[in-house]
């Protein structure tokens, strides 16, 4: 993604390849994490219901441009946040070197160049 992270610009609304519609943003100002989170809005504590080390849950507001996703770190405050909630998408199709594979797609491809050079395209 080439859009700068943070408040510029909002999340997306895409389909994932397992036919779900899911939120997309880089989220943060430094070091930007690319998120893929459920469109489903849930409240703040049913999204910490679902958290896991791997799966996080995003705060959302709905600005200008849109809805955006924010670190969730409204769960430090007393009180639960009246915001929706998202989590990290988790998706159901077969990964991507299997299905390409079913398909008769895997097959490597012969270059013209040696191994290991890089070429321009």
């Amino acid at each position: 993604m080439s859009r700068p992270p943070g408040g510029r610009g909002g999340a997306r609304r895409v389909r994932c390849r397992c036919g779900r519609t899911v939120l997309r943003q880089l989220v943060g100002q430094r070091a930007a994490l690319d998120v893929t989170a459920d469109a489903d809005f849930l409240t703040a504590a049913a999204a910490a219901a679902l958290r896991e080390p791997n799966r996080l849950d995003w705060c959302t507001r709905t600005g200008r441009d849109g809805i955006e996703l924010l670190w969730a770190g409204c769960h430090r405050r007393k009180g639960e946040c009246d915001r929706p909630h998202v989590i990290d998408h988790k998706c159901t199709a077969p990964p991507a070197a299997q299905s390409a594979h079913a398909h008769g797609r895997g097959r490597t491809r012969k270059t013209s160049v040696p191994e290991g050079q890089l070429t321009l395209g």
